[in-house]
């Protein structure tokens, strides 16, 4: 239960950002309509080896490369509360159904740049 104050606070803090990335209307190809919201990924999946710890252990995955039907089924899960994974479910939540489809497009062309 150490850990539960640690969750409160990264879903409080990123909430925020995922209601920003609700706020923006981008249009485009993918790479440009994914532009916005690529700042909510970076800072776990683009970090080698990154495991979060809130309120256990995460391995966090590779999504550079991944399906992009499969990353969109996933944050659809997480949308959904499908998936359990506070920091995620919380993201998802404020992404639209093409803000998701645009980070799954960004992130299946991108391979193994992006981690």
């Amino acid at each position: 239960m150490k850990n539960a104050p640690t969750a409160v606070l990264v879903t409080l803090l990123a909430l925020p950002l995922a209601a920003a990335a609700q706020a923006a209307a981008p249009a485009a190809p993918a790479a440009k309509s994914a532009q916005p919201n690529i700042s909510l990924c970076v800072g776990c999946h683009e970090i080698p080896g990154y495991q979060a710890s809130f309120p256990r252990v995460y391995h966090v995955p590779k999504i550079g490369g991944q399906s992009e039907k499969y990353l969109e089924a996933a944050l659809h899960a997480y949308k959904k509360g499908e998936r359990d994974m506070p920091t995620m479910r919380a993201i998802a939540a404020g992404l639209s159904d093409e803000q998701i489809a645009a980070l799954a497009a960004y992130y299946a062309a991108r391979g193994s740049q992006a981690r």
